[in-house]
């Protein structure tokens, strides 16, 4: 399915799944969709599995927004009757029209099933979570849920809320991070759950290969314990002046710690000239996004100067981290550099992002889909240099191999629906779903509420 006949589905109003391998756009879409909800002042509730899973689209984690403490189990009656006591949970709830659920691979069947359940209790409705309406986003073929034992149902979709829910699926299938086609076919094996010969030996070329680069490039592992040795050693290593660049922020504590928990900026940071960085920031102005590697070439006074792999130079100023409240208003920003040091960083770290190039160690994979997600932050097969690979290294669940076939019949079904529709219907239909959320439908209004989207007010 192309991003086009996915945007106009979403603006339809439905429940909708949107997956796709990587770098086919999921993310994109969704800020589209936020973007044009924001525009005619509907704000959705935007929640992920993880604070940096959810950072991505500036949501927050699903155990926050629904109170669910430390639980893994599905709630009980008399927990959901503990909340509904809360005043500030009923009013969060009251207020709830559309819920995004962002990287839903991570979701267990037994958080999807509390949110079912919460939304249910709070909305007093039997319908699937409460009557509101959900937009699911991700990649089954991407890192699955955490769990310290065997399920036999470890996946969101194979809970009854999922059925029940009637989504409309948008398989994308074009891709923009890759422009590769012999990464793409390993890729596409990995997803069909048969690598070739031909890939293996492709894969077994890149073993300490020289890469075509000015500095080392980032290292991928994937555990931190080997992450937060090699960055600190490296660092030691330069002989120069340390700049330290510490936070500033706004807002109460609890906002700011949040922020913390759901982003990869950092309280504090330590650069030197010779530091190899990542940037944790999209911004289409300067030309970098999350994903971004250099290396520290200077310093402007306090403020670094850092030189892409691209050979780009960018002097590097503060950004902002916010959380928005109900509305749309900033609540809470955290003011840092966009920066981490990028010797290496793990694979959990690097979901979303686009590297240029990367040392990819795979001897320590502990679970399906680790693999595939370091691998698929590549723009090419180039850029890779493999230090070790295991058997679990290009494994899928096979669950989610079993899945994927219908998921793509039923996409297809869903184009061939919304295809069918006329111009005039398909317009009539998107302002059908503005005028049910309470949104705007004025032109005037509407750009008047862009222009002010634009200076972040």
């Amino acid at each position: 399915m192309k991003q086009e006949t996915a945007l106009n589905i979403l603006k339809s109003g439905k429940n909708v799944f949107i997956t796709g391998s990587a770098g086919t756009g999921k993310t994109y879409l969704l800020n589209q969709y936020i973007q044009y909800l924001k525009e005619r002042r509907i704000y959705p509730t935007i929640v992920a599995p993880t604070g940096i899973s959810a950072s991505h689209l500036k949501g927050q984690t699903i155990h926050s927004f629904f109170a669910l403490g430390i639980r893994d189990t599905v709630v009980d009656n008399a927990y959901i009757g503990k909340l509904l006591e809360k005043k500030y949970l009923i009013n969060r709830f009251s207020k709830l029209q559309l819920l995004i659920i962002d990287e839903v691979s991570m979701v267990s069947p037994e958080i999807f099933d509390s949110m079912d359940k919460i939304l249910r209790a709070f909305k007093n409705s039997s319908e699937p979570f409460g009557g509101v309406q959900v937009v699911i986003s991700g990649d089954f073929f991407q890192l699955p849920p955490v769990s310290k034992e065997f399920k036999e149902k470890r996946f969101a979709w194979q809970s009854p809320a999922w059925k029940e829910l009637d989504l409309k699926s948008c398989y994308l299938q074009e891709k923009f991070r890759q422009d590769d086609n012999r990464l793409v076919q390993i890729l596409d094996e990995i997803r069909l759950g048969s690598v070739s010969e031909s890939s293996h030996a492709l894969l077994e070329s890149c073993f300490y290969k020289k890469l075509n680069s000015k500095f080392n490039p980032t290292k991928l592992y994937t555990h931190n314990v080997d992450v937060d040795r090699i960055n600190l050693e490296e660092l030691n290593k330069l002989k120069g002046k340390p700049y330290t660049f510490k936070y500033s922020s706004n807002g109460s504590e609890k906002n700011i710690e949040k922020i913390f928990k759901t982003a990869l900026v950092l309280e504090e940071l330590t650069l030197k000239k010779g530091a190899i960085v990542i940037f944790i920031k999209n911004n289409t102005e300067k030309k970098y996004v999350n994903g971004t590697t250099g290396v520290v070439i200077g310093f402007d006074g306090e403020t670094p100067i850092v030189q892409t792999t691209s050979g780009k130079k960018i002097r590097v100023l503060t950004e902002d981290w916010t959380i928005e409240n109900d509305k749309g208003k900033t609540i809470a920003t955290v003011s840092q550099i966009p920066l981490r040091l990028a010797w290496a960083i793990t694979i959990h770290k690097s979901q979303g992002m686009t590297l240029d190039s990367a040392q990819i160690d795979l001897s320590k994979t502990f679970e399906v889909g680790q693999g595939y997600v370091a691998l698929s932050r590549l723009k090419s097969i180039d850029g890779l240099r493999l230090m070790g690979i295991n058997e679990m290294a290009l494994r899928v669940e096979p669950l989610t191999l079993r899945i994927d076939e219908p998921i793509k019949k039923a996409s297809l079904k869903a184009t061939k629906e919304i295809e069918s529709y006329s111009k005039k219907e398909l317009k009539k239909s998107h302002s059908n779903y503005i005028k049910s959320l309470g949104g705007l439908l004025s032109l005037v209004l509407i750009e008047e509420e862009r222009k002010l989207l634009r200076t972040g007010k």
